[in-house]
Order: C-alpha cells, then structure tokens, then sequence
C-alpha cells in the first residue's frame, strides 16, 4: 500500500458577488473576471450568457427560453502530503447545478467543465520549458505528466471526492491550435456534430495520462468544436441537462478568452484548423485580460515548484513510482 494524502474538498459560489480567494489559482477564467473596476459587471454578463445558451440548448417546453437557470461553484480540491494540515490547492474545477423555474426544483449538472492545476502550470511552464530549451525540436519527455496523471486518479478515489460527487468530471476546454480536424457524419442532440483529428495534441496526451479520454463535438449554434475529456461514457453517463449545463458554461467562457475561435463570425469549416489570428470575429462585452492569464500561468509553475514539487519532491516521486489508479485514496 501506498503512501495516504489526505484530500478535501471546498467550494465557493461564482456569482456577481465573488471574489478569488488568496490562494486561488489567478490564472483561471474566473478568477480573472472578477477583478477590475467592471467586477460585478462581467460576472452579471458572464451568468447572463450561460444562462441564455443553456436555455437556447434546452428549449423543450421551453417556449420563452428562460425556463432554467445555472448556478456555478468553484471547487478547489486540496492535497496534505504530510498530515500535518498544510494543504496544497492541487485542482480547480467547476460545478453546476441547473435549476428549473417550471417545477421549482434544482438538478445536479456537470462536474469538471473548466480545469485548473498548479502542477499542469509546473509542467507546462517550467518543466516542459527548460527541456525544449535544451533539445529544441524534440517531443515533450516520456515522463511528462506522469505525476499529474496520478494526483488527478488518486483524488478521484479519494473519499473526499466521491462524498461531495456522484459522477466522474467531464472537463470541457478549447481545441488546439496546432491542430487539424475533420467533421464527421455523427451528431449527438445536444452535443451536435463530431469532428475526429489524425493525430492527439500535447494537451490531449497530458489528459491521456489522467486517464481520460477526449472527443470533439460543435454544438447547434456553436462556431466551433469543443474538447471534451472524460472517464466513461460521454455520450450515455451523463444526461442532455448535465451536458447542456457544461456547453453553455464552457463555450462562455471560451467565447470570452478565445472568441477569435469561439464568438468567429462564421463556423468551423467540414475541414478546420483554429487559429487565434484570425480577424473575423465579434467580441463580447466581458473584459477579460489575455496577457495577465499567460504570464500567470509562468509564475505559478515556478510557485508551484517552490511550494510543492520541492519541498515534497521525494514523497512525490516513491508515491508516483508505486502507485496505481485501483488504489482507494483517504
């Protein structure tokens, strides 16, 4: 048996009134959104346009589309690798809960939608990095994500997770740039049209590791395709009301941090490459800084490598070398 770390869970309402804790993640969409002078503002925008597609999505009985609203917690899921109650944020995610004016009730949505992790920052921004640095023109190393893999796994057996949630996370992120993809003949009804790629991004062999699985879907109305990762089924674990709850979450917030792809003026063509140069695009009225996201994401890998990977460094890796998903986590 493997070395126990202790998981909790905690969460916090994302509303007009919310404001990032200190020890938040900064470089996450929300967490950047509710900063600035136009704060309460962009989030009362950011709600409103999750609340408008989830009803355009789900317009069965539905007639005046404002049948159901989306409330939205931040879940920040915190790791103590030594018992001594010094825990370490290690993932971010989003949960929904739909609620249906019509019969006066709340339903669970989706957990997962965004995904935040400090270690996914030491990785991306320090590790892989200095090894491109040092053999340009190389793949990432075989070992990239090993780690991150884990934590994620372990978390997800942990008793912390699976008494706060009854469902494995569907994460929902943007399509990569560096990559094409073709528009298939599937359709699913609420995540519409598949698109496939010949060959897996960086990101996706990272997800790969945390063993979770990805595919593409543009959904009515969407410009482009949309990632999704997860454990399972996509299609038949989830219901059209847990799906619709992360599409219109999800594509919000990309329509806000990447709407060169997500609010183009035209959509994703049967054979489609995203690019953020491209000008044809409308924005929205939600300011979001791009520039402070991406300089975060470098300074938080470097926190994360003082704070956690070094301090916990050999723990971290006799843990990982032995452990394995089946595991049952405390």
């Amino acid at each position: 048996m493997t070395q126990q770390f202790a998981c909790s869970i905690k969460r916090i309402r994302f509303d007009e009134n919310y404001r990032p804790a200190d020890s938040t993640r900064l470089t996450t969409n929300f967490a950047n959104l509710a900063r600035g002078e136009r704060r309460e503002e962009n989030l009362r925008k950011t709600l409103r346009m999750i609340n408008n597609r989830f009803n355009a999505l789900a317009h069965c009985d539905n007639p005046t589309a404002d049948r159901y609203s989306v409330e939205v917690d931040i879940i920040s899921a915190n790791m103590d690798i030594e018992g001594n109650g010094d825990a370490f944020p290690v993932i971010e995610m989003l949960q929904t809960t739909i609620v249906d004016h019509k019969e006066n009730k709340r339903i669970d949505g989706m957990i997962g939608n965004s995904f935040s992790s400090y270690v996914r920052d030491y990785d991306f921004s320090v590790v892989l990095l200095e090894h491109f640095n040092k053999h340009p023109n190389t793949k990432a190393p075989e070992d990239f994500g090993d780690l991150h893999g884990k934590l994620f796994q372990y978390l997800l057996n942990s008793d912390a997770y699976q008494d706060n949630f009854n469902k494995l996370p569907v994460i929902c992120l943007s399509v990569s740039t560096s990559k094409t993809y073709h528009r298939t003949t599937n359709e699913h009804p609420v995540l519409g049209v598949e698109y496939k790629q010949d060959e897996y991004s960086l990101t996706d062999e990272y997800f790969h590791k945390m063993g979770l699985t990805v595919r593409y879907f543009m959904p009515k109305d969407s410009a482009a395709p949309l990632a999704f990762y997860f454990a399972g089924d996509l299609t038949s674990d989830y219901s059209d009301l847990e799906l619709i709850s992360t599409i219109s979450t999800m594509e919000t917030f990309q329509k806000i941090y990447r709407p060169e792809i997500y609010n183009a003026n035209s959509t994703a063509a049967q054979v489609y490459q995203p690019s953020l140069k491209y000008q044809d695009y409308s924005l929205t009225q939600v300011v979001y800084d791009r520039e402070e996201r991406s300089q975060m994401a470098v300074k938080q890998g470097k926190f994360t490598e003082e704070q956690f990977i070094k301090p916990y460094q050999d723990i971290l890796h006799t843990w990982a070398a032995n452990y394995t998903p089946e595991e049952s986590a405390a």
